[in-house]
């Protein structure tokens, strides 16, 4: 055994910065489509991982599941982990270490049994991948579009909830849109088409915002337009909100102000709140004075809220002072005596004083 393991350590495909360990490794150059590849190493036996490796989308993020952080000298991402992947980005991506250049590289992992895929597990070459001691073969070759194409129909033939929505379609939409291919916004705008289930759609829409720069700012914004479902417009409006595209923002504000939705309109406000400026403080008290909807002005009450104390507890206080609708006025004092604001506790103690 000790001798199969040195096998393995040494003869480990070699990445930027890790390698697989505790495997039973078989390296093989992909001579056919990726399906009829997994399909050929499903057939073998009863359990296998396959892997392979595919162009990563722009930016510092580092994608993993170890015991410990990542500026570990000895990260270790195990594939049989039950726990979901972790991603950093930026500077949090980049740990104690000095990292000359982030990864450029996704690794994909699929484990079949049975003859089928069972998991899709995805990793930066930032930890040595631990293989449990099982059978892993290792594909060389295998193009970042044919790639796309085989996760696009893992995912698309998910059911809604369970395991294998949990081990295989959220994976494979994240390895879709963490991939830098032509092919994957075609992908992925198919995948918000109407036709298509809600939660795809929904799902699709995180990481339009997150991974796919304007693009998926324009698809998010057609869905918002036009998705005939409130609940996937609300999942486009938290894609929106987590999109570093300045058009997105835009798109943010007209569903706070216009969407048919009180639930979107109220979301829309909700995530606004997290982004300061004076823009946003203005969007937000405009909904408080103009949304025909009761419950609407009182989430955009919530939303001042939530914004930075020196923001959000002055305009509070204007709301609770001259606010026409009671039930406005009494959700922001509550949220101002949440705060716990010196201003809030001095904004109370002049009421009581009035009363007397």
């Amino acid at each position: 055994m000790r001798t199969l393991l040195l096998w393995c350590l040494l003869s480990a495909p070699s990445f930027a910065q890790g390698q697989i360990v505790n495997a039973k490794l078989e390296t093989r150059a992909i001579t056919q489509p990726l399906a009829r590849e997994v399909a050929a190493v499903a057939s073998r036996g009863p359990a296998w991982w396959i892997g392979y490796r595919v162009p990563l989308v722009d930016g510092s993020r580092k994608i993993g599941t170890f015991d410990g952080d990542w500026s570990d000298a000895d990260r270790r991402c195990r594939l049989d982990d039950d726990r979901g992947i972790s991603m950093t980005r930026g500077d949090a991506a980049r740990g104690s270490r000095v990292t000359i250049e982030p990864p450029g590289e996704l690794l994909v992992f699929a484990r079949v049994e049975g003859g089928a895929v069972t998991r899709v597990r995805t990793f930066t070459p930032d930890c040595a991948i631990d293989a449990g001691g099982m059978p892993l073969a290792w594909l060389t070759g295998v193009g970042p579009d044919d790639s796309v194409a085989w996760l696009a129909t893992i995912a698309a033939s998910s059911e809604e909830s369970g395991d294998r929505h949990d081990h295989l379609a959220r994976p494979a939409l994240a390895a879709i849109a963490l991939t830098r291919a032509g092919s994957v916004d075609r992908t992925l705008e198919g995948f918000v088409a109407p036709d298509r289930p809600e939660w795809l759609r929904g799902e699709t829409a995180f990481w339009l915002g997150s991974e796919r720069g304007a693009a998926g700012a324009r698809l998010l914004a057609r869905m918002v337009a036009q998705d005939p479902s409130d609940k996937v417009r609300d999942k486009a409006v938290f894609g929106l909100s987590v999109s570093p595209q300045p058009e997105a923002l835009d798109t943010l504000f007209k569903a706070a102000r216009a969407d048919d939705s009180t639930r979107v309109r109220g979301q829309a406000l909700f995530w606004l709140a997290h982004k300061a400026g004076s823009r946003v403080a203005a969007a937000i008290t405009d909904a408080i004075d103009r949304d025909p909807d009761t419950e609407v002005k009182k989430k955009a009450v919530f939303a001042l809220s939530q914004m930075p104390k020196d923001e959000g507890v002055p305009l509070l206080i204007q709301v609770a002072r001259t606010n026409r609708n009671p039930a406005v006025r009494k959700q922001a004092m509550f949220w101002l005596g949440q705060s716990k604001d010196p201003r809030a506790v001095q904004f109370f103690e002049q009421i009581l004083s009035a009363k007397q």
